[in-house]
């Protein structure tokens, strides 16, 4: 176990678009410590998301090194990213991304699957965290049954289900009403309080004011860290 979930050091992207080069991310450093809840703030198009997805391994800086929980993981094949993937990191995204065809309780369980967890004490730990995200009632129901607020819940506890070292929110409550957004980010932090880790993508002031800390993005740089 490390105290130093993630470290990002001297990491830049750039694409290609057309024939034109696109730097996403430029020189950025980030330390992201055991038990942190930052918010990532800045304008649409300043690489909130790139910087998030290069956290995860989704993406792959074009240079720069990057350790999450004590691994290098920028040279990693898809498959070793893909296995520190299920072990330590979650997502949870803007759009819930469930399968309508299972049930909020099948959904959940559904990480684990790949994950090699024993049928019953998966079955068992979706349960819990389904109560414990307020659905115990509505678990059995399938995706067209739940609320948005609901659906969010369900991605919340299905990214819980591996026990992940690291969390990574993508704007998890923009499509959310004030209330509902409120709820889920009452429930992120206390998840952090619990000493879960999270880095959360938004452009809410008023969501990004209540983390611990907030890392601001402009133009691929970051102001503050």
């Amino acid at each position: 176990m490390h105290d130093r979930m993630a470290i990002l050091e001297d990491i830049t992207k750039l694409y290609r678009i057309g024939g034109t080069e696109v730097c996403a991310l430029d020189a950025v450093n980030l330390e992201v410590r055991q038990g942190d809840y930052i918010a990532l703030i800045g304008p649409s198009g300043s690489g909130k998301s790139t910087l998030l997805n290069i956290l995860g391994g989704v993406e792959s800086p074009t240079t720069g090194r990057v350790t999450v929980d004590g691994e290098r993981i920028e040279r990693m094949s898809e498959r070793q990213l893909l296995d520190v993937r299920r072990r330590k990191v979650a997502y949870i995204f803007q759009e819930a991304r469930l399968l309508p065809s299972l049930t909020a309780l099948e959904n959940v369980m559904l990480p684990g699957a790949f994950s090699g967890a024993r049928q019953a004490e998966l079955r068992r730990r979706a349960q819990e965290l389904l109560h414990r995200v307020g659905l115990g009632a509505r678990m059995n129901h399938l995706m067209h049954q739940l609320s948005g607020g609901e659906a969010q819940r369900v991605c919340i506890a299905r990214a819980l289900v591996n026990r992940p070292r690291l969390v990574l929110a993508d704007e998890p409550t923009g499509s959310l009403d004030h209330a509902t957004r409120l709820q889920i980010v009452e429930l992120l932090e206390a998840l952090n309080r619990e000493g879960q880790t999270v880095v959360m993508v938004t452009h809410d002031p008023e969501l990004a004011a209540r983390a611990r800390r907030t890392v601001e993005i402009r133009n691929g740089r970051l102001e503050a860290a």
